[in-house]
């Protein structure tokens, strides 16, 4: 038996992946088989440190920060359950892991020597309280930036440069823009920063024991990585803060091994002494491999917290109007995102104010038409990456506040058409995709998604293709290391591949409408950004047909 680990520490929650890939004997295929899949929800598991929906609640609504101790002590939870579940962690082999893109971790002087001295016989969390010169990280969903992005962009010669440079323009929730503002705010703090670790980086460095270094996937959502070089750019880490290079983790490929995993684990949770911690990257780039993205020609949706259209992009390519990323994939090529940060609260945030529960959703989607009838939202609770929108609020064009059945339909075709009209930077007719997320699950949203995109939709029985990825990571990584002959190829096959039988096809009159209704909800989306009222004419031309 050989297993690989894949974490996945997201927004509300923790996940593992534990995956079998026993070599082949006697001409017999190599074993391919998940053998367990464990999560956790932070607000449940860990509720003393206040989080909802793994955030911290803020009077600012474009403050979104997190607790790294409740990741910290969330890892020896999950590490626990995997055991509680009979899983033999002595049999591990290797371990990678995946963070939430774009989140920041501040550690003192005191770290190293912290890090290098774990004991087993106390709690991962009572031993390194103190190694924090920053007790909260902002995360992906902040966007309290808006002054820090003008700042480095206008050092950097303007958006079009900045992107060019890092592969995104200068974004809100972006590590640089971040860190920026943490050294405006508390130059004290900064000071007394030696390490400025993103959430992967920071949870590699639990599990080896030592700083880890960052992988080309995740550090290119910090707006401080040269694109091409694929290493810190001195530009723009010079426009971000002063005496930040050295504070900053080398960047290192993806199947980097970082070294043996900390004597601390295997003390307490019974791992192999040898068993390989390797470096961990973002969730976006993992869930690229989770759903064996390693070939151009088809998308993935990820319908999570945040909603992301993402694929595979064999070479570089920048959005010219500023608003998808350019990362790198754990393939060591690129791959093409777009972030809509309105993904599952906001359908969680309809399906509560009408008292439903998701059967009730479902049943409201079959009971309105493709189109809605021309009813529109932009759903824009919380301030919007995709268009960049910072005053939250959603808007409504032809449906009313308390039409349950109209609003369910409306948030999720709203969703969906906007995913069409950013997405087509990319240049990609869209076929196949894959969807991935806890919605992937709920097939009368799948359904909304063929019938817009036009395309045949294939969910995955792994739901967190980010730990999956990771997994699957760990084992590239293993059998590098080991000097073996190994394509991304034979990595995925019989582990990241959809569920073909269960593929959701597009329905020709249903996608005929959506054709046009992407058209009205892009009308609606620019009276919105113009800060012009109902477009009614638009709406009313849409209903003639």
């Amino acid at each position: 038996m050989a297993l690989y680990l894949g974490l996945d520490f997201s927004t509300q929650s923790a996940s593992a992946v534990v995956v079998d890939v026993d070599p082949p004997e006697n001409g017999r295929a190599r074993r391919r088989e998940v053998v367990c899949v464990v999560s956790l929800q932070f607000d449940d598991a860990l509720p003393s440190y206040g989080t909802r929906s793994g955030v911290l609640p803020s009077e600012d609504p474009r403050v979104a920060h997190s607790v790294p101790l409740m990741w910290v002590e969330a890892l020896d939870l999950l590490l626990a359950r995997l055991r509680d579940e009979g899983v033999d962690l002595s049999a591990v082999r290797a371990i990678a892991g995946s963070g939430q893109q774009h989140g920041s971790v501040y550690l003192g002087a005191s770290a190293p020597d912290t890090l290098a001295s774990l004991d087993g016989e106390l709690p991962l969390v009572e031993q390194v309280r103190d190694v924090f010169t920053r007790s909260t990280s902002p995360i992906w969903m902040d966007s309290s930036t808006a002054d820090e992005c003008e700042e480095i962009t206008d050092s950097l010669g303007g958006p079009e440069a900045v992107a060019e440079l890092t592969g995104s323009r200068a974004f809100e929730r972006f590590t640089g823009p971040q860190i920026r503002r943490f050294y405006k705010l508390d130059p004290e703090a900064f000071a007394l920063t030696r390490t400025v670790h993103l959430v992967s980086s920071f949870m590699a460095s639990l599990i080896a024991g030592g700083h880890a270094p960052i992988d080309p996937g995740d550090a290119a959502g910090t707006n401080l990585i040269d694109i091409r070089k694929k290493a810190w750019s001195h530009l723009a880490v010079a426009a971000t803060a002063p005496g930040l290079k050295p504070k900053l983790p080398p960047i290192a490929p993806s199947s980097t091994v970082v070294g043996r995993v900390s004597p601390y684990f295997v003390a307490r949770h019974g791992m192999a002494p040898d068993a390989r911690a390797i470096v961990w990257s973002g969730d976006n780039p993992c869930s690229l491999i989770g759903v064996g993205l390693v070939r151009a020609g088809r998308i993935a949706i990820s319908l999570g917290t945040s909603d992301t259209l993402f694929g595979f992009m064999p070479e570089l390519g920048i959005d010219p109007a500023g608003e998808g990323h350019v990362f790198g994939s754990p393939t060591g090529e690129y791959m093409s995102l777009i972030c809509f940060k309105n993904g599952s609260l906001a359908r969680e945030r309809v399906r509560d104010r009408f008292g439903l529960d998701w059967d009730g959703f479902d049943e409201a989607l079959r009971a309105t038409p493709p189109g809605n009838d021309g009813k529109v939202m932009l759903p824009w609770f919380e301030p919007e990456i995709t268009p960049n929108v910072l005053e939250a609020g959603e808007r409504l064009y032809g449906v009313d506040a308390d039409d349950g059945p109209g609003l369910v339909r409306a948030v999720v075709e709203g969703q969906m058409a906007s995913m069409v009209l950013h997405s087509r930077w990319m240049g990609v007719t869209t076929r196949e995709i894959y969807a991935t997320g806890g919605a992937s699950r709920n097939r009368e949203i799948l359904q909304v998604m063929a019938n817009v995109h036009g395309a045949e939709v294939f969910p995955f029985r792994v739901g967190n293709s980010a730990a999956l990825g990771a997994a699957l990571r760990a084992w590239h990584a293993d059998r590098v290391a080991d000097g073996e002959e190994v394509s991304w190829d034979d990595i995925i096959a019989g582990f990241a591949e959809p569920v073909r039988e269960e593929r959701v096809s597009p329905d020709p009159d249903a996608h005929a409408t959506y054709r046009r209704f992407v058209e009205l909800y892009a009308e609606c989306e620019s009276a919105a950004l113009r800060g012009e009222g109902d477009p009614a004419a638009a709406r009313e031309r849409f209903v003639r047909g």
